[in-house]
Order: structure tokens, then C-alpha cells, then sequence
């Protein structure tokens, strides 16, 4: 009467669930550079010849501020 005790690992999901958070914000960063891209194409172009990425990423931040308000608003 061997009796086996299975322990469910929670690694396997939270591993997952880290993957997957990670994914999702790498999809929305690159979502949001090609929309500067095709929105703005004049401080991309900039950032990438000088090397200074300061400028894209205010830009992106303030693209995603600005639809998660538009967002919120429609909500």
C-alpha cells in the first residue's frame, strides 16, 4: 500500500505567469515604437543617430499615458 503524495509545484505557473507579464510588456513596448515610428518619425530617427534615447522614451511614455487616459475616459 504505497501511498504516493503529489505536491503540485507553483513554480511552473508562476514562471509562466512572469513569462507571459514579460511578453505583454515587451508587445506593448514595441507596439508603441511603431507607432511613434509611424507617428513621429522625426524624434525616432533622431534617437537612433545620435544614441541618445532619452527623447524616445519620453515619447513612448507619453503615448501610453495618453491612451490609458483615452482609455479611461471611453471606460
Amino acid at each position: 500500500m504505497d501511498v504516493r503524495i503529489e505536491r503540485k509545484s507553483r513554480v511552473g505557473g508562476n514562471l509562466f505567469s512572469l513569462v507571459g507579464m514579460v511578453g505583454l510588456l515587451a508587445a506593448v513596448i514595441a507596439g508603441a515604437t511603431v507607432w511613434l515610428l509611424l507617428t513621429d518619425p522625426v524624434t525616432v530617427a533622431e534617437s537612433m543617430d545620435s544614441g541618445e534615447y532619452s527623447p524616445l522614451v519620453q515619447s513612448i511614455a507619453g503615448s501610453l499615458y495618453d491612451a490609458i487616459v483615452r482609455l479611461l475616459k471611453y471606460l
